[in-house]
């Protein structure tokens, strides 16, 4: 009896190296903003809880403010586009996100100039915190996706295949199973 497949292998989803590591960088991206989310309510939205033009005002702003969010849901739309096997879309959806991210980075680095003086102090915590390897993650995504990329895959693909066959155990009488035996009369 014919062993049944997966619903991942009926996908025939070829790309599934860069699906997971780019919806692992969008976690990354989405959870890297959570230690900078302490009393935002209570510091820019309570104030102005009593008039609703000024709180929806204030709450884009404060939306825009925090743009890795945007970076990590764009990553992931583009894992998504990965799943569907659209690359070029994806492929764009995941730069932009990383871009975005960037202007993150780019951002604490400027205050952290203005403030301090050195931006010694962004460098460490974003490298050892979440958005950092988030980025990373996305950006090896975005290479994994690229046609070079994918050649390469194939190109170690067929590598693998020779070598397996190259060093497979042979038999010791030099006949296969399917091979009849013929008789001498």
């Amino acid at each position: 009896m014919a062993r049944l497949k997966s619903w991942w292998r009926l996908k025939q989803i070829r790309h599934r190296d860069a699906v997971v590591l780019s919806a692992v960088s969008s976690a990354f991206l989405l959870s890297g903003q959570v230690p900078f989310q302490e009393d935002l309510y209570a510091t820019y939205l309570a104030p102005v809880a009593q008039q609703p033009l000024l709180f929806l005002a204030k709450a884009v702003l404060l939306i825009l403010a925090y743009t890795t969010y945007f970076g990590g849901i764009l990553v992931l739309m583009g894992g998504v586009n990965f799943l569907w096997n659209r690359v070029g879309r994806g492929r764009f959806l995941v730069s932009l996100g990383i871009g975005v991210s960037f202007l993150l980075l780019l951002k604490q680095f400027a205050l952290a100039i203005l403030l301090t003086g050195s931006p010694v102090a962004v460098i460490l915590v974003f490298t050892t915190g979440l958005s950092g390897i988030g980025m990373l993650l996305g950006f090896v995504s975005y290479t994994l996706m690229g046609e070079y990329a994918l050649m390469l895959k194939k190109h170690a693909r067929t590598v693998w295949r020779r070598w397996r066959k190259a060093h497979r155990p042979t038999r010791r009488n030099g006949r296969s199973r399917s091979a009849p035996r013929l008789r001498a009369s």
